[in-house]
């Protein structure tokens, strides 16, 4: 590592999710083995989406100053994503720190899409020929860095906005670009993850593609990631932001150190839009062993993108059993919490974060039998695995062939 490089730790995270608001919420349900997919009956009106489940986010709730004002720019997505960034600075000791407004703290973010109500506020424009709903705030609301932009409004952050608005890597590559920006010592600290919202226009983008799990009936039993009889994914929403910082400038100010982020991996397949290639995914976790020096033997535990259709748990599992061989310990959240989306990459490093801090990594649920097609891999079910790893790899795909992988090491003091 050159003298340039500064080291790179996580201070901070805030998240909001299926499953919880605060570890210790999401902790328990993990154990309990239980998903947080339920049947939205509300989407029976839409003739010809196939799919009635998804995974809505816990509740939460707002304190006294989101008020009118300080959120009329915000959709769901942009509050949720807020909201996760107070929780975060707050676990950091950073909220209010005269530091967020020196230009030396900036926001690396991104979600899928913005609020989707104010989109459609915009088609209905040109369907029905009126401008009427559409308001100051509407394309605010409706932006695809809506998140990343009223994270930086509402805390005064004067450093960089990076938006990560690439679908399903948006929170990986939010966390990706905010390491790579620290390390370079271009900024102290950076909010950096993902969020997304549920909404009816996203599960139908996946149903038209027939790649949405359709057991209305048995949402307990569904996603199955990597199993024979997995019929596709489910979509949730959530937001998550990790406090990623110069490990200098934490130690200066006494902070609390959950990892560090020592490696990073991103390319793109080149080839399609939608289907993975499993030779790039591979390229994109031996780049981020490279960046972090360290041999495919040092990883104790791979966090699968794990999303339940056919192509990708094929390729992924194959990419991850050509790196590592098949005695990699391997399971995916996604079986808890559905695809999160522009979330999943942050929510997903975050909870691998955790499990690596408490030593116990959660099973894939739903996983009874995997799919010959899948490449053979240490894939853990039942009651989870007590597991001490050293260093942990978190990886996510996207539409576009875009490929991201993390590694995080295990914080000692």
């Amino acid at each position: 590592m050159s003298q340039l490089q500064r080291r790179v730790v996580v201070t901070g995270a805030g998240g909001i999710s299926p499953l919880g608001n605060d570890w210790n919420t999401i902790h328990a349900r993990l154990r309990e083995c239980r998903n947080a997919v339920q049947r939205i009956d509300e989407w029976d009106i839409y003739d010809g989406l196939n799919t009635k489940l998804a995974a809505p986010a816990m509740p939460f709730e707002l304190p006294p100053h989101y008020n009118r004002k300080t959120t009329r720019s915000m959709g769901r997505v942009a509050l949720m994503a807020v909201r996760a960034s107070e929780i975060a600075l707050q676990d950091a000791g950073l909220l209010g720190d005269p530091v967020l407004t020196r230009g030396r703290v900036g926001v690396s973010s991104g979600s899928s899409a913005g609020t989707h109500a104010a989109i459609g506020d915009f088609g209905r424009m040109l369907n029905e020929h009126t401008t009427a709903g559409i308001n100051a705030t509407t394309y605010i609301k409706m932006m695809s860095h809506t998140a990343p932009v009223n994270i930086g409004v509402f805390f005064g952050l004067t450093g960089r906005v990076i938006t990560t608005s690439s679908a399903c890597t948006s929170g990986s590559m939010g966390i990706g670009a905010a390491y790579e920006v620290v390390r370079a010592g271009k900024q102290v600290a950076m909010l950096a993850g993902g969020a997304e919202q549920m909404d009816a226009t996203a599960s139908a983008v996946f149903d038209t593609l027939f790649a949405t799990s359709v057991r209305n009936h048995e949402p307990h039993l569904t996603p199955r990631p990597f199993d024979a009889n997995r019929d596709g994914l489910v979509l949730g929403e959530g937001a998550c932001t990790l406090i990623v910082e110069d490990l200098e400038h934490a130690r200066a100010r006494g902070a609390k150190i959950l990892a560090e982020i020592v490696g990073y991996g991103t390319n793109s397949d080149g080839a399609h839009v939608t289907q993975p290639s499993a030779e790039t995914m591979a390229v994109a976790m031996r780049l981020a062993l490279d960046d972090a020096g360290l041999p495919p033997e040092a990883i104790g535990y791979v966090n699968a993108h794990g999303t339940a259709t056919d192509h990708g748990d094929i390729a992924e599992s194959k990419a991850t059993a050509e790196v590592f061989g098949t005695r990699m310990p391997f399971s995916s959240l996604k079986s808890y919490m559905g695809h999160t989306l522009g979330a999943c990459g942050a929510l997903e490093a975050w909870i691998s974060i955790e499990m690596m801090r408490a030593g116990w990594f959660a099973p894939t649920l739903n996983l009874e039998q995997v799919d010959p097609r899948c490449a053979e891999l240490d894939y853990i079910t039942g009651n989870g695995r007590e597991l001490q790893a050293e260093y942990v790899m978190s990886n996510n795909f996207a539409f576009g062939g875009i490929n991201t992988s993390l590694i995080f090491r295990r914080w000692r003091d």
